[in-house]
């Protein structure tokens, strides 16, 4: 008995006649009734009553049929569980507290594993350290080196901080700026950028942030909104544009260094995944 013999069985039954049944598996006519003659022989008795001009099921058909539809949707049942844990094992989690990390972590890994998928949320410090913890997360991008035992760390990528001024602006001309300069001003941030809202939030506290959650709309206000608004050294940033000039702000807090973090008892996978990742890890910030 082959499950093809079953899923024939199931076709027979479902359309009705051999010849509709024969259509639908691709299967010429004479080849199909070969194929049923022996699941009977199998079985040890016929599952259809025949007469010259049709076929009907009959009981023993019946309880075959019920039997078959069952190890069918077993079948089913399997290849869709083989099915969803081969999209897991490519599929990896992570958590970062900022979003220019996860771009350049996608870049290194899809470039060498091209059917990895990468599923980045941007969290809080407090949620990537409890996310490592529990193994909720693959890999974890931080702002400060963890120092726990069970989590593995390597120093990842430099991050700056840019005031993103628009044409005709009193600050235009500046070189540099500090956020004592820029506090007390008015400026449109991009809902996703993590940590770097409480390094805004904190640094400057009299200015007002005008949140854009939709990050394609968020670009297009950058081309026409007379508002500051922030970019980065990352490449992958997309927010800057022709009519405004990065500015770099000089503050400490403005410079971040981001560590990408697995725990130790992680797959083959995973660390082969955290060692090309180190490997093109770079101690210089990138430039804009």
């Amino acid at each position: 008995m082959e499950l093809e013999q079953l899923r024939q069985l199931d076709a027979i039954a479902h359309n009705g006649t051999l010849q509709a049944a024969a259509e639908q598996l691709h299967l010429s006519q004479s080849a199909l009734s070969r194929s049923l003659r022996r699941l009977e022989a199998d079985l040890g008795r016929p599952l259809f009553d025949r007469t010259r001009n049709s076929l009907t099921i009959n009981a023993a058909g019946q309880l075959a049929l019920e039997h078959a539809r069952i190890i069918l949707a077993e079948e089913r049942r399997l290849r869709d569980d083989f099915g969803a844990l081969a999209r897991r094992a490519r599929t990896i989690r992570v958590a970062s507290v900022a979003p220019a990390p996860t771009w350049r972590l996608s870049s290194l890994i899809l470039e060498q594993y091209p059917t990895t998928i990468l599923e980045p949320d941007i969290v809080s410090r407090d949620e990537v350290e409890s996310r490592m913890l529990n193994g909720s997360c693959d890999l974890a991008i931080t702002a400060s080196r963890p120092h726990l035992p069970t989590i593995e760390s390597l120093r990842f990528m430099t991050e700056d901080l840019y005031a993103n001024v628009p044409e005709g602006h009193v600050l235009y001309d500046r070189e540099s700026l500090t956020f004592a300069e820029l506090d007390g001003s008015t400026f449109l941030v991009y809902g996703g950028i993590g940590f770097w809202h409480d390094v805004h939030e904190r640094m400057l506290p009299l200015s007002k942030f005008v949140i854009q959650p939709d990050r394609t709309i968020f670009l297009q206000q950058v081309r026409t909104s007379a508002l500051l608004t922030f970019t980065t050294n990352a490449p992958e940033n997309t927010s800057r544009h022709a009519s405004r000039k990065p500015i770099p702000i000089a503050n400490p807090e403005a410079h971040v260094t981001f560590w990408l973090c697995m725990r130790a008892d992680a797959n083959d996978h995973l660390r082969a995944l955290f060692d090309l990742a180190g490997g093109a890890s770079t101690n210089d910030a990138a430039t804009i």
